[in-house]
C-alpha cells in the first residue's frame, strides 16, 4: 500500500517524467546557427526513462589474442577492452543496472548516442558553416549514468558505447591496472570536468579543472590533452555532477544543470520581461537621441536600426553612428578603433546583444553588464562568474570566454558595465 503522498508521487510521475538535468553547449546562444534538429542541438534534457538502461561492470576477462577479445565481447553485452600488447587484451563485462539510466554524448550521429556535439566555433552566432574540418571531439565521448531513485545523482564517466556495445582502449591509449586489479583507461584527448564551489548561484566560485577516467575516476590534467602519462588520482573528489559542473570534451564544453538548480533559474519569459523594461526606459543615443531598443530574441543575430551599440572602453551606450571613426571608410561599418564622444576614450565600438540562453544567467538581476568584446549583455553576477572561468582551448591553453558566444573575453577585465542614457524629455 502506498501512503497517500507515495500515491501522488506515483500518479503523477506516470503523466510528468522525473528530470534528471540539462546539458547545454556553450557558446550558443539560446539554440544551433542553423537550428536545433533531433539529436542536435544547444540544450539536451535528460529524463527518466521508461525502462532503466544502465549497466555495471560484472565479469573481467584476460585474452591471449585480440581475437579472443572480439570473441568473448558479444554484441548483446556491453564491454569495455583494455589492449595492453599485441598479445594481451583485457575485456570487462558490463550487465544491466535496474537501478540507473544512461545517456551519452559525442560526436558521432550513430543511435547510442543521444546528444549528438560539434565542435564550438567561436563568435559563429550567425555563421551558416560552423563545422571544422578536423573535429578533435571524441566519436563517442563520454557518458552520464543517474540514479533513478532521488536524489537522483548523475555521474560522468569518459568514453561512450558504440553501436556494438564496446568501448575500445587501443595500444596508444593511456590505461592501468589499479590496485584492486580492476582495469581503468583515459580517452585520447580526454573528458574534463570543473564543479563550482558554493554551486551555481550568486555566491559561485570557479572550482579546478579534473581529468575523468573510463571508469569514472578523478585526476589532475595531463601535461596535455592526449600526454600519454596521466595525471595525479584525486581521491577525495568524486565524478558526481553538481549544478553548473562544466564538462570539455576538447572541441565543445557542456554546462550541467539540475533540475533543481533549473528551477532557481530565471526563465526565458522573464528574460523576456527584463528585455521590455529595458527598453520601456526609452535609453537614447546621446548623438542621435532617437531612442534605442533591444532586438526580440527571435531577432538575435539580425543588426537592428534601433540596436544599441556600445563603446567597450568606457561602456557609453549609443545608437549606430559615424562619429569619430577616422577609419570608417577602410574598416567597414564596424571599425575596431572609435572614439567615443561622451568621454573621448577610444577602444572597440560593438553592437548589444542579449544573452538569451537563461540556463548561463546565476541571478534573476537586469542585465547591466556586457562581455567585452562580443557585446553579450546579462547581469553583473553573471558576467563577473564566467570572466573568472578559465575555459581549455585547444589542447594545452585555457582562456575565459563568453558563454553565449565562446568568444575569447579581450582585456583583464573581460566585461563593462553599460551607462545608458535616459529620455532627454
Amino acid at each position: 500500500m502506498f501512503s497517500p503522498d507515495q500515491e501522488n508521487i506515483s500518479t503523477s510521475s506516470t503523466k510528468v517524467p522525473v528530470k534528471y538535468g540539462e546539458l547545454t553547449v556553450l557558446g550558443y546562444n539560446g539554440s544551433l546557427p542553423n537550428g536545433d534538429r533531433g539529436r542536435r542541438k544547444s540544450r539536451f534534457a535528460l529524463f527518466k526513462r521508461p525502462k532503466s538502461n544502465g549497466v555495471k561492470p560484472s565479469t573481467v576477462h584476460v585474452a591471449c589474442t585480440p581475437q579472443a577479445a572480439k570473441a568473448i565481447s558479444n554484441k548483446d553485452q556491453h564491454s569495455i577492452s583494455y589492449t595492453l600488447s599485441r598479445v594481451q587484451t583485457v575485456v570487462v563485462e558490463y550487465t544491466q543496472d535496474s537501478n540507473t539510466d544512461m545517456f551519452q554524448i559525442g560526436r558521432s550521429t550513430e543511435s547510442p548516442i543521444d546528444f549528438v556535439v560539434t565542435d564550438t566555433v567561436p563568435g559563429s552566432q550567425s555563421n551558416s558553416d560552423t563545422q571544422s574540418v578536423q573535429s578533435t571531439i571524441s566519436r563517442f565521448a563520454c557518458r552520464i549514468i543517474c540514479q533513478r531513485t532521488p536524489p537522483y545523482t548523475a555521474r560522468i564517466y569518459a568514453a561512450g558505447f558504440d553501436s556494438s556495445k564496446n568501448i575500445f582502449l587501443g595500444e596508444k591509449a593511456a590505461k592501468w591496472k589499479t590496485s584492486d586489479g580492476q582495469m581503468d583507461g583515459l580517452t585520447t584527448n580526454g573528458v574534463l570536468v570543473m564543479h563550482p564551489r558554493h554551486g551555481f548561484t550568486e555566491d559561485s566560485k570557479p572550482g579546478v579543472w579534473r581529468e575523468i577516467s573510463v571508469c569514472g575516476n578523478v585526476f589532475t590534467l595531463r601535461e596535455t590533452r592526449s600526454a600519454q602519462q596521466r595525471g595525479k588520482m584525486v581521491e577525495n573528489e568524486t565524478q558526481e555532477l553538481v549544478d553548473g559542473s562544466l564538462i570539455d570534451l576538447c572541441g565543445a564544453t557542456l554546462l550541467w544543470r539540475t533540475a533543481e538548480g533549473l528551477s532557481r533559474t530565471p526563465t526565458v519569459k522573464h528574460l523576456e520581461a527584463l528585455r521590455q523594461e529595458l527598453n520601456a526606459a526609452r535609453p537614447q543615443c546621446p548623438v542621435g537621441f532617437n531612442t534605442l531598443a533591444f532586438p526580440s530574441m527571435r531577432r538575435k543575430d539580425i543588426v537592428d536600426e534601433k540596436q544599441p551599440w556600445v563603446y567597450l572602453n568606457c561602456g557609453h551606450v549609443h545608437g549606430y553612428h559615424n562619429w569619430g571613426n577616422r577609419d570608417a571608410e577602410r574598416e567597414g561599418r564596424e571599425g575596431r578603433e572609435r572614439e567615443c564622444p561622451m568621454c573621448r576614450a577610444r577602444g572597440p565600438y560593438v553592437p548589444l546583444w542579449l544573452g538569451c540562453e537563461a540556463g548561463f544567467y546565476l541571478d534573476a538581476a537586469p542585465p547591466t553588464h556586457a562581455f567585452s568584446p562580443c557585446g553579450h549583455v546579462c547581469s553583473e553576477k553573471t558576467v563577473v562568474y564566467w570572466s573568472q572561468i578559465p575555459l581549455p582551448h585547444g589542447t594545452h591553453t585555457f582562456h575565459a570566454a563568453c558563454p553565449f558566444c565562446a568568444q575569447q573575453l579581450s582585456s583583464e577585465q573581460g566585461y563593462i558595465r553599460l551607462i545608458f542614457q535616459g529620455p532627454v524629455d
